[in-house]
């Protein structure tokens, strides 16, 4: 199979669909790769490094869709990208569709086979092709809501943690799943009081057994998220419905009360936050205020961190990808349920429930294409 990977272009966004570690197990597998110059250069995976690795260099995304079976990505196609796929094409990205209608219509008219890490599943229930980013997201969410809590970013003008004799800031955690654990280990580590709010009363029982009183563990409520959020000083939001739209859990009126100088990370922003007063933001402008509350809706994270995010998502992709060129989507699919789970658009038709039901679209399901 012919594979290409382009260099992303989403703002600010120096990640890379494949590393030169996995362009040699393809390459190793009988496939052919083409990667376009310098996709990895701003994260020192440089041209070389491909070339020694059997990769064909080329010099233009066009190129690279025009001649690939399967494009590798890492976040969703821009417009652009959307308008350069074809029928039958393997698209294997990130796609987060639920909030993201324009997209979505853009890959049901290309006819192409859309595969998302996001909702790929695992053999214990999680989705292990969201984990190392949600990881990374989570711990990040801590950092960068410590940066804006300092008074020249709009904060409050805070240490998280605090000094001797003078309160940490208080941390409140919607969701604890990998992200939420994640910003929790991280948040303890540096001291600050943390609350972590979440639905399930086994999980909050697992934390408690491990943190034991350096955290409180609340249920989820209406009333517990509106009493936790007014009196915190950074609010992480990372709650995941998978594929669907995140639920908006903290309201307009929320935020109207909330501290001033108090800050928001909605980590759920790929699929739409789940804080009412979030939209997406990006590197080069993070953040906003409303009623005086500072909101950090980057929606690529992770991307902040491209090399780290970029090994450790290749660590979870590769094994699919090689699958896939092997198989041939329809056998690999076929074969592997999990791997069934990603499939969200497939030759012009919706797959992913929770997404036509987000859009308002008609929905098919996968085994029907496959039969």
């Amino acid at each position: 199979m012919r594979i290409g990977v382009p260099k992303e272009i989403k703002n600010n966004e120096f990640r890379v669909g494949l590393t030169p570690a996995s362009v040699r197990e393809l390459v190793a597998n009988g496939h052919t790769v083409m990667v376009q110059n310098h996709a990895g250069t701003a994260i020192g995976l440089d041209d070389a490094q491909y070339q020694a690795a059997g990769a064909e260099m080329v010099a233009t995304a066009a190129d690279i869709f025009a001649r690939a079976e399967m494009i590798v990505k890492v976040k969703e196609p821009q417009p652009v990208e959307c308008a350069m796929l074809r029928p039958g094409q393997i698209l294997y990205t990130y796609l987060h569709l639920a909030p993201d209608p324009e997209q979505t219509a853009a890959l049901v008219k290309s006819g192409a086979v859309c595969i998302a890490y996001e909702t790929i599943t695992g053999a214990g229930g999680g989705l292990p092709l969201l984990a190392p980013m949600s990881e990374v997201a989570g711990r990040m969410a801590i950092q960068a809501g410590a940066t804006h809590l300092e008074k020249e970013h709009g904060g409050r003008g805070l240490l998280l943690g605090g000094v001797p004799g003078v309160a940490p800031a208080h941390v409140v955690i919607i969701g604890a799943g990998v992200v939420g654990t994640n910003a929790m280990q991280m948040a303890v580590g540096l001291g600050a009081r943390v609350t972590v709010i979440d639905k399930s009363v086994d999980r909050l029982r697992q934390l408690d057994l491990v943190f034991g009183n350096r955290i409180s563990t609340v249920y989820s409520t209406a009333s517990s998220i509106e009493e936790a959020v007014l009196d915190a000083d950074l609010v992480i939001g990372g709650v995941l419905v998978p594929g669907a739209a995140a639920p908006k859990l903290v309201t307009r009126d929320h935020i109207s009360r909330m501290k001033k100088g108090a800050v928001i990370v909605d980590v759920a922003i790929d699929q739409g936050g789940c804080f009412e007063t979030s939209h997406a933001t990006t590197h080069a402008e993070p953040t906003y205020v409303v009623d005086g509350v500072v909101h950090y809706c980057v929606a690529n994270m992770p991307g902040a961190v491209a090399r780290t995010s970029t090994f450790a998502l290749n660590n979870a992709t590769i094994g699919h990808a090689v699958s896939l060129a092997n198989k041939g989507w329809k056998v690999a699919l076929r074969d592997n349920a999990h791997l069934r789970n990603g499939l969200n658009v497939c030759e012009g038709k919706v797959t992913y429930e929770a997404v036509a039901r987000d859009l308002g679209l008609a929905y098919v399901s996968a085994d029907s294409l496959l039969a």
